[in-house]
């Protein structure tokens, strides 16, 4: 078959699978006609997607035309089916939201194939009806048969576009790069270790009953709870079409997300965002056995050096160096007694990092910083057991008109699934904190 006869195919299928949408959109569709229109819609997508797939193998040609244009004899036959439903008035049955969303979105499925057109660009079919959809430029219905989940004035962002805004936080958030992501939807319990047994030792042979040791367990959950961040965007920057408008609003939306995320992640300690596992919270303090001296570099290389031998060894293996800009600031311009300097740079990055402490990575992030950024802070440890749970498919985004009315602003809401915390067992810290205030030894 030839293109041209391909692409005038592809356009009866197109107008009668739009056909079959304005009938449902119109509540049309009778009750027990559901099953026919379903295997017809079925039918013609994949007939759809089938020549989508041929004319995307087929070389382009300069005219590829309309193709012949049969609509006549199909608006005939159509004619008189309406007729038929007409006389089948008192007959007809309404069916169920459901129901019709189910073929309203096979439908879209239908409608949004094209031969022609890559992955990618169907992609930005979809970012753009999202976006278009949060704007308020389409409606539910619209939104609905584009292939979009929408209701009660929220939208589900679209897999691929979910996936941007993680691997984003994933670059922003450093407890996402370093710890451990689990995604799924049921909640994840970890058993952690808080009572060992003890062995005994004996020459002779044991002639009484051997000693019953207990070795208990407790169970830290990851149980995900509502997270969300807010960004705003002008109403005049979205009534300038020329710009991509959803680039803009997915950008704000990302930076607003990441920004909670790391707060929520590492201190937790917002008033409605309390995490009792975030890093702060959960990492051991650390104290050293000798006072330090900010003026001396060979007291903080001194107490250094204890903290990094802290950790059992198991943790020392896999661990690495996180600290602030003041710390950094503190051991780049300090040497030890013998002119040692603290800080070595590395000849190339490595995982990210430009130095090595002691033998271990440094990673230098002001997410740790405290209420005063000008006091050094270092955490120590493997960063691998902080557990993240992301639940599949919750990531929404909601948009909110009147709260921001007063400003000619339109704010959207993002809205997610999240738990975080950093697990281990009591005998086997990972991450130890260790933060030089003026009152610290």
């Amino acid at each position: 078959m030839n293109r041209k006869l391909l692409l005038a195919l592809q356009k009866r299928n197109k107008a009668r699978l739009e056909e079959l949408r304005g009938k449902l959109e119109k509540n049309e569709v009778r009750e027990e006609d559901l099953e026919s229109v379903q295997t017809e819609v079925d039918v013609l997508t994949q007939e759809q997607q089938d020549i989508a797939d041929t004319l995307a193998n087929m070389p382009e040609e300069g005219d590829e035309g309309e193709g012949e244009d049969r609509s006549g004899d199909d608006d005939k036959d159509d004619k008189d089916e309406d007729d038929d439903d007409e006389e089948d008035e008192e007959r007809k049955k309404g069916i169920s939201q459901e129901q019709r969303d189910k073929v309203l979105g096979a439908i879209g499925k239908g409608l949004s194939t094209r031969g022609h057109k890559s992955t990618k660009t169907k992609e930005n079919e979809i970012r753009s009806a999202f976006a278009n959809y949060i704007v308020g430029n389409i409606d539910d219905k619209e939104a609905r048969s584009l292939g979009l989940v929408s209701g009660n004035g929220a939208v589900t962002v679209p897999d691929f576009m979910a996936k941007e805004i993680i691997t984003y936080a994933q670059e922003e958030n450093f407890l996402r790069r370093l710890g451990t992501r689990v995604t799924t939807k049921e909640n994840i319990k970890y058993p952690v270790l808080v009572k060992k047994a003890e062995a005994q030792g004996h020459k002779e042979e044991r002639t009484t009953d051997m000693p019953e040791t207990d070795i208990e367990f407790d169970v830290i959950e990851l149980e995900p709870t509502e997270f969300d961040a807010l960004a705003t965007v002008t109403k005049k920057l979205l009534a300038r079409t020329g710009l991509p408008i959803e680039q803009i609003v997915m950008d704000e939306l990302k930076k607003a997300y990441v920004r909670k995320e790391i707060q929520y992640m590492t201190h937790g300690n917002e008033t409605d965002n309390v995490n009792d596992g975030a890093l702060s919270k959960k990492a051991i303090e650390f104290t050293p056995t000798g006072t330090v001296d900010l003026t001396s570099g060979q007291s903080l290389y001194d107490a250094l050096v204890e903290m990094k031998n802290t950790p059992v060894k198991e943790i020392r293996k896999k661990a690495r160096w996180v600290l602030n800009t003041a710390a950094l600031t503190a051991i780049e311009k300090m040497k030890t007694d013998d002119g040692f300097p603290l800080l070595r740079p590395l000849d190339a990055p490595v995982e990210g990092c430009n130095y090595k402490l002691l033998g271990y990575l440094v990673e230098e992030e002001d997410a740790i910083d405290g209420a005063d950024p000008s006091v050094p802070v270092f955490y120590f440890g493997d960063f691998k057991q902080f557990r993240i749970q992301d639940v599949i498919g919750s990531l929404e985004v909601q948009k909110l008109v009147e709260l921001f009315s007063r400003t000619n602003r339109v704010g959207f809401r993002i809205w997610n699934l999240l738990d975080a915390q950093l697990v281990y067992s009591p005998f086997e810290p990972p991450i130890y904190k260790y933060e030089i205030t003026p009152d610290t030894p």
